[in-house]
């Protein structure tokens, strides 16, 4: 009887738990994937294509990364339905053993812990350009020109920033809260690869060198390989796809298979866009970073470096409700 009346407490708190929780609908999931996607590597995909040789190969190494990336998706969204559990690392201790899953709630942590420091970085280095660009711009002076405040400075400038914005977009412990600032991120990066293609159309004359650097052999081979880390990190999403799915209100696997199918498409544009369009606008000359390539004072520029800073910031709440 004590037995019985132990499952059926757990039960009833079971449901009640799931009854008070808020489901994540499919367009909430969408964009969640898509901003856990679509990251600081949309500023390096134009100089990734120069790098694997053109368009052509660069287009290929993506569509074939794409394949193992979405397989990797739906198998964990298999995984979570079978396991019957709601984080990455508990879905591995329960395939995989309880060994196997601490060693990946280690690997994890540490995973997201580099993440967030990679993310602070981006941001901080944003903000220190998008200050020149804007001095540059109203006062016509250069960078060295520039007098140093201490209110002016970036790293107090991004510690106004975690306090006031990234703390308390941190604080719900609900992933689904996330879809609102999702698709205002999601926008953010459009505006940016929207502005490298309207850049390159309002070009007056093309004479960008855009013929591979190595056209064959082990070099082209190898430059082509080269550039596999920044694409797959590009459609990185595989941390939060399991605290996605076990928050949508319908589980089921061909259903999880198209929501990542479909974010996939929508970061397989946005990346291909601007790495082809940056890519043609500048050709072997494009910066590591394309918003570099362009002058510091362009108005267009300066917008978009500023929503590229909004875009990081709203993916930095997923990653550390995910370490958290």
């Amino acid at each position: 009887m004590e037995e019985l009346a132990r499952e059926s407490i757990s039960l009833l708190a079971r449901s009640a738990s799931h009854a008070d929780s808020p489901r994540l609908g499919s367009f909430g999931a969408v964009f969640i994937m898509l901003k856990s996607a679509l990251g600081a590597g949309l500023l390096n995909f134009p100089w990734a294509f120069q790098k694997a040789g053109g368009v052509t190969t660069a287009i290929s190494v993506e569509l074939v990364s794409l394949v193992f990336l979405i397989s990797g998706l739906v198998i964990l969204g298999y995984a979570s339905s079978v396991s019957r559990q709601k984080t990455y690392q508990d879905v591995v201790r329960e395939v995989c053993g309880g060994a196997v899953g601490q060693l990946c709630e280690v690997c994890f942590c540490f995973n997201l812990f580099m993440i967030c420091v990679a993310f602070l970085v981006v941001v901080q280095d944003q903000l220190e350009k998008l200050c020149i660009s804007l001095y540059q711009t109203v006062t016509g002076f250069s960078e060295g020109e520039m007098p140093y405040h201490w209110y002016t400075d970036q790293r107090f400038a991004l510690f106004i920033m975690c306090l006031f914005i990234i703390l308390p977009l941190s604080i719900p412990k609900e992933i689904g809260i996330q879809k609102y600032t999702s698709v205002l991120g999601t926008l953010a990066a459009t505006y940016l690869c929207a502005a490298v293609i309207v850049k390159y159309y309002l070009m007056e004359s093309h004479v960008a060198i855009i013929t591979p650097e190595h056209s064959q052999g082990v070099s082209s081979w190898g430059s082509m390989f080269s550039v596999v880390p920044t694409i797959c990190f590009g459609f990185q999403c595989h941390e939060a796809c399991i605290a996605i799915y076990s928050s949508m209100e319908n589980q089921k696997l061909f259903h999880w298979t198209a929501i990542s199918v479909v974010s996939m498409f929508f970061c397989l544009l946005i990346y291909t866009l601007t790495g082809v369009y940056g890519f043609l606008t500048f050709g072997r000359a494009v910066a590591s970073d394309i918003l570099l390539s362009y002058p510091g004072n362009d108005v267009v520029i300066i917008i978009s470096r500023l929503l590229f800073g909004i875009s990081i910031i709203t993916i930095y709440p997923i990653i550390l409700l995910l370490g958290r």
